[in-house]
């Protein structure tokens, strides 16, 4: 999804981070819109797009959010991303489970 206005480093930061999502099991449509629309903040951030949204400019970088927000933090993923998974996965009574409950039922499936 590379676009004309990209210059070759947002072509490999779009690639990285496209690669990087897909390892981790994200599927190829999802990582390529997650990949698409950071390297679009990115862009907006850094003044290289013409309009840039209050929030884009506003918020911390993607970059920092992500480290902030990811997977592996000292609480893991939050209540909202393990029911979206567990949603993804098919597991069911997942509305009546609590945060750990989804956590082990998530990590269950993916074995």
């Amino acid at each position: 999804m590379p676009q004309n206005a990209w210059n070759p480093k947002r072509e490999r930061q779009y690639e990285h981070i496209k690669e990087s999502l897909e390892e981790r099991g994200a599927n190829e449509d999802k990582a390529e819109e997650i990949a698409a629309r950071t390297v679009n903040k990115e862009r907006a951030r850094s003044g290289e797009a013409r309009q840039a949204s209050r929030t884009s400019i506003e918020d911390i970088s993607s970059e920092r959010r992500g480290g902030l927000r990811s997977h592996s933090g000292s609480k893991g993923r939050t209540y909202a991303q393990l029911r979206n998974e567990a949603r993804e996965r098919g597991i069911k009574g997942r509305s009546r489970m609590s945060k750990a409950q989804l956590q082990r039922a998530v990590d269950a499936k993916k074995r």
